[in-house]
């Protein structure tokens, strides 16, 4: 006789009408039927309620009917029913909580989560007396009384005392969390994630029961931890999830006692928690193995080595030559140490670290050559390197680097000319920016061969030549595809941990899994800004070199291109009509235009015809004129800049590369006033400036 039946796992492909022929199968004790279709199944309660040697049942994402009222009159409340899964359906309150209530009383486990439930947490879960695992994550729980504390079905499961899961993340809990919780002495996870405990202090008093807790999850839920100096927790831990509760100002000095029992630290999460304090001496031999760690957005200064490391938007300075001693045995996937004070050389030390998938050493001080063992991370797909002060031409072993899909070397002193094997080797390109540079030469025909780029930006450098007219050959600009809206790294690490006492059909596994999002940084009306979603903004800069000659006839295929800037360059001609189109984006907080700005083509003095001028009837300028945006021009309006902000009248300048003459934090507050300017103030200002400046040039071009 059939006992076990497994149909899970089809993706929602597979759809199943009525269940009767299930009940026939009366010595059944385990069924799987998650991932399946049984929106049409609307007697699913009935027959799991006739089979009375049924142990196991999951029915995950199946889109499950509600349940009737006759269904209940038939449900059959001696089930053995140990095993309950049926997450993620859009079940309401009142249709599950009768039945379960009536199948509950040998239930072990039991994950209503990513349902419809909705108000307090009833009290008959206390009825549930063997139950061990609960997970209610991702519905629209409430408290009684807006507290733990008091007359809440919380405060009843608190009483059982072989619960081992907790998981109420991501509900609408709000108020105090009583000390009663700690009555859970078995307690393996606690999981109270993404609720409103605003100001609520957790201390030792909550914890002191908890001898058997493994995984404490408490992320955005802005609780103050405050445990009193020298406290050693009953537990160890091998996941610290605390992200933006309330830790610092000192470094929790608890996290010590977390790595000196056999069960290992492997996830920590303690980013925005109000730290401001260095690392202390312990921190490095305690955590030197740590896979994943993330202490970002705080203010931590001095710098230690460890595993996964994302230790961005902090204080850290100095060098970081110790990443060259870390013992890395094919674990490091992700090292970000960007928005920090780090200065020197980079080490030429990346050759023990092949499995590193996205290194961001952005917006620090580093400077000297690009280290060309950056070769040896072949499993590599984001690579920043912006804000710093490398110099050099690029090391032609990054080539090796096949699987780059974000590469952004801006705001560097970077020089030489764009090494042709871009385009050949990098092919799976989605963004690309040499932005704020020194390189030279011409722009190689060769990077029409990066058919996925979605960005690129290579304004503010001397690349002279024209624009190579195979730029059509951008697919993702030129025809509506698929596009990726953000490039996301999905880190995964598995191992032999005991979490779940079923695990997956009996194997006991633990996963984590970290998401890294790359941010594009584009400068659009003289500001730069940043764009997580890559697929909303398709973009050509070229602004800001000495490009010459016509713009190709081949950029007109471009048709799903957003954005282009060709200002400030030698080009000549009659500007195109019908170059892409500016779509009302979100992400770029634009109504309909239905055409690109007058800005995009600025400063080329030998351009013509809209949007600039109304035709090209007019005489072209004598050959030895410089052009408006070149070098030679610069210094000089530059006095008239600083003159004019005097005079008021220094706003909408969205054409000019500021990045060239304007430090860093000035810029960027001028800049954000500057946004909000109307566009017929910018044409009116830029009128009157190339008048002002063919009036100074003019007698010495004479």
């Amino acid at each position: 006789m059939l006992e076990t039946l497994r149909l899970g796992g089809n993706g929602g492909d597979v759809t199943v009408g009525k269940l009767e022929w299930l009940s026939h199968l009366s010595r059944l004790k385990e069924v799987d039927l998650s991932l399946t279709n049984l929106s049409n199944a609307n007697d699913w309660s009935q027959v799991i309620s006739h089979l009375p040697l049924l142990q196991k049942l999951s029915l995950r994402h199946c889109d499950l009917p509600s349940i009737s009222s006759s269904s209940l009159s038939l449900a059959n409340s001696s089930t053995s029913l140990t095993y309950l899964d049926l997450s993620d359906n859009n079940l309401p309150s009142s249709a599950i909580y009768p039945w379960l209530f009536n199948v509950s009383s040998n239930l072990v486990s039991l994950d209503l989560s990513s349902n419809h439930l909705k108000g307090p947490i009833p009290e008959a879960f206390g009825n549930m007396k063997a139950i061990q695992e609960l997970y209610l994550s991702d519905n629209l729980l409430v408290l009684a009384e807006n507290q733990v504390r008091g007359d809440s079905g919380l405060n009843e499961i608190g009483k059982l005392p072989d619960f081992s899961v907790l998981d109420l993340g991501y509900n609408l809990l709000n108020g105090s969390i009583s000390t009663s919780i700690g009555q859970l002495s078995n307690l393996l996870v606690l999981r109270l994630a993404g609720n409103s405990f605003d100001g609520d202090v957790i201390s030792e008093a909550h914890f002191s029961n908890f001898t058997y807790l493994q995984e404490l999850d408490l992320s955005y839920t802005s609780l103050t931890l405050k445990f009193n100096s020298g406290w050693i927790p009953p537990f160890q831990l091998s996941q610290i999830k605390l992200c933006s509760c309330k830790l610092g100002p000192g470094f929790p000095d608890w996290l010590r006692t977390q790595m000196d029992f056999l069960l290992v630290l492997e996830y920590l999460d303690i980013s925005a928690s109000g730290i401001s304090d260095s690392l202390p001496y312990w921190f490095w031999d305690k955590f030197q193995g740590l896979p994943y760690i993330n202490m970002s957005f705080n203010q931590i200064s001095e710098f230690v080595v460890i595993g996964t490391i994302n230790l961005s938007k902090n204080k850290f300075n100095g060098s970081v030559s110790p990443i060259c001693n870390v013992n890395d045995e094919g674990s490091l996937a992700l090292l970000d140490l960007s928005n920090n004070q780090f200065s020197g050389v980079v080490p030429d030390c990346f050759g023990s670290f092949s499995p590193l998938t996205a290194l961001n050493l952005g917006d620090n001080s580093f400077s000297g050559s690009l280290p060309s063992s950056l070769g040896y991370l072949i499993s590599l797909e984001m690579l920043s390197l912006r804000g710093n002060k490398f110099s050099g031409v690029l090391p032609s072993s990054l080539q090796n680097c096949a699987k780059l899909k974000f590469l952004d070397l801006s705001d560097n002193e970077l020089s030489g000319e764009i090494p042709m094997w871009i385009g050949q080797k990098l092919s799976s390109l989605v963004f690309l920016s040499l932005q704020g540079n020194q390189f030279r030469g011409r722009i190689p025909h060769q990077l029409c061969g990066l058919k996925n780029l979605q960005i690129l930006d290579l304004s503010v450098n001397k690349i002279s030549g024209t624009i190579p007219p195979c730029l059509n050959n951008f697919t993702s600009m030129a025809k509506k595809v698929s596009l990726d809206r953000r490039i996301e790294h999905h880190i995964l690490d598995t191992g032999p941990r005991f979490l779940s006492l079923e695990g997956v059909y009996g194997e006991p596994i633990w996963i984590i899994e970290v998401r890294y999002v790359d941010e594009a940084l584009l400068t659009w009306k003289g500001t730069k800004q940043s764009y997580p979603q890559l697929g909303l903004l398709l973009a050509i800069d070229l602004s800001c070199n000495k490009l010459t000659g016509e713009i190709p006839e081949e950029l007109i295929s471009l048709q799903e291109l957003v954005v282009l800037n060709l200002s400030r360059n030698h080009f000549n001609g009659k500007i195109l009509q019908k170059i892409g189109h500016i779509r009302q984006l979100e992400v770029l907080d634009l109504t309909q235009l239905q055409s690109f700005d007058p800005s995009s083509f600025s400063h080329n003095r030998g351009l013509c015809g809209p949007p600039i001028s109304p035709n090209c009837s007019m005489v072209e300028p004598p050959r030895g004129k410089p052009a408006v945006g070149s070098e030679e021009d610069s210094d000089e309006f530059m006095k008239w800049f600083y003159t004019g902000i005097g005079l008021g009248f220094a706003v909408g300048f969205w054409g000019f590369c500021s990045v060239v003459f304007f430090k860093r934090s000035w810029r960027h507050s001028y800049y954000r006033y500057m946004d909000n300017a109307k566009d017929w103030v910018y044409v009116t200002f830029v009128l009157l400036k190339a008048r002002l400046v063919r009036r100074i040039k003019g007698p010495s071009t004479r």
